[in-house]
């Protein structure tokens, strides 16, 4: 395995973690309704649907950064395209919602494109050892 800089090798995984922590908090206002406990724990996992989700992904990630740079990049276009999607179709008068959009999908690009600069230099690291 190619030696990367500690930097740009930890920085995107620490970057996912937190923002999955970002996105299951979310999914604590389950607790603001009575739904009894079936209900909250039923709550609980369908809102950590999407969490459960990126855990995944990072784990195939933590040692394919070209496959997580894929994955983050296109999991941030697919929340704009859903965001959109619904805004235009139900509100079309609040366009400003796509705004929004922003707080979920610039860190999911952001780590993505870390990742593929984390997989760059372990490239560019391999070649110039084959040199």
């Amino acid at each position: 395995m190619a030696k990367v800089n500690k930097f740009i090798f930890w920085t995107p995984r620490i970057l996912a973690i937190v923002f999955i922590l970002f996105i299951a908090m979310f999914s604590l206002d389950i607790f603001d309704g009575n739904y009894g406990f079936w209900g909250t724990i039923l709550g609980l996992f369908m809102h950590n649907i999407p969490t459960m989700i990126l855990i995944i992904l990072v784990v195939i990630s933590w040692r394919h950064e070209l496959a997580g740079a894929i994955i983050f990049i296109l999991t941030g276009m697919l929340y704009i395209t859903m965001l959109l999607r619904t805004v235009l179709m139900n509100q079309p008068h609040q366009w400003f919602k796509l705004f929004w959009s922003l707080i979920i999908s610039c860190p999911a690009f952001l780590i993505g494109i870390l990742f593929y600069l984390g997989w760059i230099k372990k490239k560019r690291i391999k070649r110039n050892k084959i040199k």
